[in-house]
């Protein structure tokens, strides 16, 4: 395994920015920058050997701070997806935060962790992003120091693992919200891959703000039924009502699963070369995105990306949970570890 540090451009004042670039003994290769602690690329053989990225991206440093509106390969932080009117009661008081989505808060804020420099290190076979996250930054209350580790296996898995404390009882819902194409960054829409998740059930959405209604409900005869593998694009523009509000797939699963451990939630495969992906977590949602929101960004390579050109699985405790009583909390208590795991595996079939 080697890990080999490189610049990657500068911030608009003027910070360095390193890219990492983590090989392991199978020539699989990711690449991490510590602007944002963002995933820059993973790259695996297809069934013919030939090396392929899978993710979406841009080729430096400065179009990561400029033009990264999707959010590719970003860490989000302190929480992932969507709080209503950007606001939330803890231990009986309220709460305010930026909005940045109508009057709801995205993925925190208009100033997210994927905007922000970290320190980063060698880990053991990978790369540690370390930052601590002042008292009231983004609106959140309390110091957190917290760390996101990657790592690339010899069985060409790439793991994230996030760790904090913080000071004061806060919100602690970290995703990462790379986009995946297992045919290739550069291979055009995903619609024809497959996907499976291990979901009976999904969070419906009030409207096109995203907003879950607190219902649970079953996925069996909807097209948000992917409890067999199926291909992506098969039902995603169908006369169904909550895919027509958000332009396609953009929707929290609830995953069946039988502890808090580290479970499968997702599995899918480029059938032209062959390269399959099986994803785990912790946690008890996944967000399955099919990239409706690209938008012609000039990404890796010069590649000119679409509307969905990629697909997310942004591991997560439930959009809006900080509000609903349905929903297991994100809330993090002072002293407490946060603590936490996706992974995403790479094989052909």
């Amino acid at each position: 395994m080697s890990v080999v540090r490189q610049n990657f451009g500068k911030t608009t004042d003027g910070k360095e920015i390193s890219l990492y670039t983590v090989t392991n003994k199978n020539g699989a290769v990711m690449k991490v920058t510590d602007f944002g602690a963002i995933l820059v690329s993973v790259i695996v053989p297809d069934r013919e050997g030939r090396p392929t990225d899978v993710v979406l991206g841009f080729d430096s440093g400065e179009d990561y701070q400029l033009k990264n509106t999707p959010h590719f390969g970003a860490t989000i932080g302190r929480n992932g997806n969507r709080i209503d009117q950007s606001s939330f009661l803890l231990n009986g008081e309220k709460v305010q935060l930026t909005p940045n989505e109508n009057e709801n808060n995205l993925h925190s804020g208009p100033v997210g962790y994927d905007l922000m420099m970290w320190e980063g290190r060698e880990a053991e076979n990978g790369v540690a992003f370390h930052r601590i996250s002042p008292d009231g930054e983004q609106g959140f209350p309390g110091t957190f120091d917290v760390t996101v580790t990657y790592t690339l296996t010899e069985d060409n898995a790439v793991e994230i693992h996030y760790e904090g404390t913080c000071d004061r009882d806060t919100v602690a819902n970290m995703t990462n919200h790379s986009y995946f194409n297992l045919g290739g960054h550069a291979s055009g829409s995903v619609c024809g891959q497959l996907i499976q998740l291990n979901a009976s059930r999904y969070t419906p959405v009030i409207d096109s703000k995203s907003i879950p209604t607190g219902e649970i409900a079953p996925v069996a005869g909807t097209p948000m039924d992917f409890r067999e593998p199926r291909v992506i694009g098969e039902e995603i523009d169908a006369d169904f009502e909550q895919l027509q509000m958000t332009g396609g797939y953009d929707h929290n699963f609830v995953l069946d699963k039988s502890s808090d451990g580290m479970e499968w939630m997702a599995r899918a495969c480029c059938r032209e070369n062959g390269i399959y992906m099986e994803a785990f977590t912790d946690r008890p949602g996944v967000q399955f995105y099919t990239g409706n929101f690209i938008d012609g960004e000039v990404g890796k390579e010069g590649t000119v990306y679409a509307k969905r050109q990629g697909f997310c699985l942004e591991s997560q405790y439930f959009p809006n949970s900080v509000n609903d009583p349905n929903f297991a909390h994100p809330f993090l208590k002072a002293g407490e570890k946060y603590d936490t795991r996706t992974m995403y595996r790479f094989s052909v079939r």
